[in-house]
């Protein structure tokens, strides 16, 4: 049950969190039908397992009563309060949707933000808990962020959020050199090759390769694709690589020393690696297919 109810029958509940809105084809890409309402109220609806008193659904009708209406297809958190826990804090807040129809969320990730909307917490939770929200509808719920999941170790009780937080689309990103040397055209044949992949997953870490040569000297090229999913700047000083061709065997290792260079988060960066014959091991590879990878010591 909401730790809200826990207290004192002369212990009011006050709500000391913010609004925070998003939009529904963000969130879930969804929308609801178009009409010409500039406002939607939302109705409380507490989930169907949930056995409260007569008085507990007052004080959850009335704390909704007092939301100021939604825009159409918006979903928004409004904070009620925040308490404690033996391993963190409870943040209570009302789930709200006013599209025309109801939705369910699934997996997310939320901030707790400050009064300044600096991040306090981050965590991840399963709002397919909430069930399906219905249409037009408000839905209390309760939040627990635990104590590893914060980023500050006192704040204020007063004026915080509870914010959706989301993945910002995967991104090309060239290194300053390729930015300054390769010419338009060449930086948009890569932008538009780059927005035929499927991006990687997240947390994933890996290479792509996208372009190969073999001269007469026997020196191999292979242009790759760096690929960041991870919410983390990654830098690499030294990579050992080895590329396959289509049946698999090696072609060429060789380790690469690089300086400054950094794959941020969510990002893809593409460079170009130069093995000398030396370094060939397969003369005549077969190069229809190919893989590169990093080796591992």
């Amino acid at each position: 049950m909401l730790s809200i109810f826990n207290r004192k029958k002369d212990q009011k509940v006050k709500k000391s969190g913010k609004e925070s809105h998003i939009s529904s084809e963000e969130l879930l890409n969804e929308t609801g039908e178009t009409t010409d309402q500039t406002e939607v109220e939302t109705t409380l609806s507490v989930h169907p397992s949930w056995n409260l008193t007569t008085e507990q659904q007052y004080v959850l009708r009335f704390l909704n009563n007092e939301l100021a209406p939604l825009k159409p297809n918006q979903i928004s958190l409004s904070g009620i309060e925040i308490n404690n826990l033996s391993d963190g804090v409870e943040v209570t807040a009302f789930v709200r949707n006013s599209l025309d129809k109801g939705i369910k969320i699934g997996e997310v990730t939320l901030l707790l933000l400050d009064q300044d909307k600096q991040i306090l917490a981050r965590h991840p939770f399963d709002l397919g808990e909430l069930g399906e929200i219905p249409a037009k509808s408000s839905r209390p719920w309760a939040f627990a962020f635990p104590s590893s999941s914060f980023h500050q170790d006192s704040f204020s009780r007063e004026g915080w959020t509870l914010a959706f937080e989301l993945k910002a689309k995967h991104k090309l990103d060239l290194h300053e050199s390729w930015e300054q040397a390769l010419p338009e055209e060449q930086k948009m044949m890569l932008q538009e090759l780059f927005d035929k992949i499927t991006p990687p997953k997240e947390g994933e870490v890996n290479f792509m390769g996208f372009q190969t040569s073999l001269n007469d000297k026997g020196d191999l090229s292979v242009s790759v694709f760096i690929r960041n999913g991870s919410n983390k700047d990654i830098r690499f000083e030294k990579l050992p690589l080895a590329v396959k061709d289509a049946t698999g065997e090696i072609v060429a290792t060789g380790g690469f020393a690089l300086e400054n260079f950094e794959v941020k988060a969510n990002t893809t960066k593409p460079w170009t690696f130069h093995f000398p014959a030396s370094l060939v091991q397969k003369k005549e590879p077969d190069l229809t297919r190919w893989s590169v990878e990093v080796v591992q010591g």
